[in-house]
């Protein structure tokens, strides 16, 4: 049972930036059609890759299977921080659905607007902001050490 909600680690960089750009291109589309159903899809991958990882997906597939391997490019990073990004757009993109189904759109186009904006920083600048707050929270204790031994032990990280 673990193993199906298992996440890797590492972690392509590649592979996510990629899985962020997509994002960020079918928020842009949902946004211009003002879509429901787009907010659906997106809530929903963010929930896939949450719990599951990248197996089940479909942008994440895409991603892992199609685009990453033919652009040849590998940096691994560690798995828990990207994790936690994932939950975060999880959280944000299913207020987003919950405020537009609740009749609330322009809060819900705001949320999404959020999800475009950490998306684009992880897509075209390698900067993740999800996996930033993760830092952040396990610095403080927040998050325990062992969660993600990688990301205390320089030694552990690979380039």
């Amino acid at each position: 049972m673990s193993s199906l909600f298992a996440f890797p680690n590492p972690v392509n960089e590649f592979a996510a930036r990629t899985t962020a750009a997509l994002v960020v291109l079918l928020a842009v589309v949902t946004a211009v059609t003002g879509s429901v159903w787009g907010l659906v899809a997106i809530a929903v991958g963010f929930w896939l890759r949450l719990l599951f990882g990248p197996r089940i997906s479909p942008l994440a597939v895409l991603s892992v299977k199609v685009i990453t391997p033919r652009l040849g490019k590998v940096k691994l990073v560690p798995g828990p921080p990207k994790r936690f990004a994932q939950g975060i757009g999880a959280a944000v993109s299913t207020a987003a659905l919950l405020l537009f189904a609740s009749g609330m759109g322009p809060g819900a186009w705001l949320l999404l607007g959020v999800l475009v904006v950490a998306a684009s920083l992880e897509a075209f600048a390698g900067f993740c902001l999800g996996c930033t707050i993760f830092g952040f929270l396990q610095r403080r204790g927040v998050i325990p050490e062992d969660v993600c031994e990688a990301c205390n032990n320089i030694s552990l990280r690979r380039s």
